[in-house]
């Protein structure tokens, strides 16, 4: 007895929902193949973005100052908003260079004192810090870092580390004394200029000797790409770092738009295109995720402020309770660099804090047009010291006005109120109310965010017994 033919309502669900169980049209098939390419790059612009962000800084800093181990600039008269980097903090010297430990082999870097610092993959994942909160505990010491693929002995002495990348990015951070007249870089540039780097097996005499440049008052772009050169740099990063170190979703992430380890990347004149429109798409993706919030809200500090936590809460590996932070982490790096454990735990008296706001009292984002007051109450939680900065919010880069320096830190001549409190005031040009002192200028008619740094935290911060007021819109 023959069973009786299969009629349309009897078919499998994706049968019926997919051209009755037919291929598709040819231009459909294609047009859908050229959307998931497209999905397929802005995820990877977004997942890759922290590598990028760090080659932008590399590939900046070396165009002016030369590649090397022995290379290290330094803001020896501190950083402006003519360095183009996201989010720099003008209130500490930096110090930073590209290790290569694929050229070199192991590298020995000879940590000073007190630094506040650390050793990143270039990924921007912590290998480790360096200082207090660092295996030296600010007593400075000997880090030996390691190249991925490394199997020999590790000679004892040394604070031994492994990188994931064959590339390593060094920052550094002193802290400045308070002079006269406000901080004082010196002492800070000389404890800098006692670090040194030299590969574990190279004899004395044959290590080059340090070169500290000094990377202040220049114009230096060491932001990441924003046209098609994003993905040739991502695909000479593939190429040269170990393929460990990238996951495997992730190689095959990349794989779906064309860019294998050690094979031509060869894109069509579409998929040009597609990836033009990725790397201009994508970043005001991420932009709108900062711009409208998280729907948990994890990212503010308090229930009555408007200041925001830039891991929202959660590690510097980006990990909540159960799941990899992804949008936490684009959000970051897109407008900073940096993250590491002593930036995120909640360390007493060592660690530092940044909650930063770009809304005013009154939920409105911050404009460059209008002026705003800021009061800090007394006695600030921060042993070592505490600084407020403006940044253009799409980057991080420093607000760059006439004034060159927005930020104003608590080594300055700052004019206090008669209980210890501080107001500070922003705008295009300074309110008759506010001292030249305590006035940072903004760029009329730009958006721009405003981040309070806290270094030593106190446990008034962590309690929440001393918080910062909300910027308040001022006629």
């Amino acid at each position: 007895m023959s069973s009786p033919p299969v009629t349309a309502q009897e078919a499998p669900p994706l049968v019926k929902q997919i051209n009755n169980g037919n291929w598709l049209p040819t231009n459909e098939a294609e047009a859908l193949r050229d959307e998931l390419y497209y999905q397929r790059a802005i995820h990877a612009y977004m997942t890759m973005l922290p590598a990028l962000n760090t080659i932008g800084i590399r590939d900046g800093s070396e165009a002016i100052f030369g590649k090397g181990y022995n290379i290290l600039p330094i803001w020896k008269d501190r950083m402006d908003s003519r360095t183009w980097v996201p989010t720099p903090n003008a209130d500490v010297i930096y110090s930073m260079s590209y290790l290569d430990l694929k050229e070199t082999g192991p590298l020995v870097v000879a940590a000073p004192h007190s630094v506040i610092g650390m050793f990143t993959d270039f990924f921007q994942r912590t290998i480790t810090d360096v200082g207090l909160i660092g295996p030296d505990r600010a007593r400075g010491g000997l880090y030996l870092l390691l190249p991925p693929d490394y199997d020999g002995k590790i000679p004892q002495g040394y604070f031994a580390f492994k990188s994931k990348t064959y590339n390593v990015f060094l920052f550094f951070r002193t802290i400045m004394a308070k002079g006269e007249n406000g901080p004082d870089p010196k002492p800070a540039v000389a404890l800098a200029e006692h670090t040194r780097v030299y590969p574990l097996w190279t004899p004395e005499k044959d290590v080059k000797p340090m070169e500290f440049p000094n990377a202040s008052g220049k114009r230096i772009n060491m932001m990441y790409p924003v046209d098609n050169s994003f993905w040739t740099k991502l695909k000479a990063f593939i190429d040269y770092e170990p393929v460990s170190a990238t996951d495997p979703e992730l190689r095959g992430v990349l794989a779906s738009i064309g860019i294998i380890k050690g094979q031509p990347f060869n894109p069509t004149a579409k998929q040009k295109e597609l990836l033009n429109k990725a790397v201009e798409t994508a970043p005001k993706m991420i932009l709108a995720l900062r711009q409208l919030g998280r729907p948990d809200d994890r990212q503010l500090y308090y229930r009555d402020r408007q200041y925001q936590n830039t891991w929202a809460a959660g590690t510097s590996e980006w990990m909540q309770d159960s799941y990899l932070d992804v949008n936490q982490r684009a959000s970051y790096f897109q407008i900073a660099f940096s993250s590491a454990s002593a930036m995120v735990m909640r360390t007493l008296g060592a660690g530092s804090k940044y909650p930063f706001t770009f809304r005013d009292a009154k939920g409105e984002f911050l404009n460059g047009s209008n002026s705003y007051k800021l009061h800090l109450p007394p006695n600030p939680p921060a042993a070592l010291f505490w600084a407020v900065t403006a940044y253009n919010i799409t980057d991080g880069t420093m607000v760059e006005a006439p004034q060159l320096l927005p930020s104003i830190n608590g080594f300055n001549k700052v004019a206090t109120n008669s209980d210890g409190s501080v107001d500070l005031w922003f705008g295009p040009n300074r309110p008759a109310a506010a001292p030249d002192s305590n006035f940072i200028q903004t760029v009329g008619g730009r958006n721009f965010l405003v981040a309070l740094r806290l270094y030593g935290t106190g446990v008034e911060f962590f309690d929440q017994t001393w918080k910062p007021d909300d910027v308040v819109k001022v006629d």
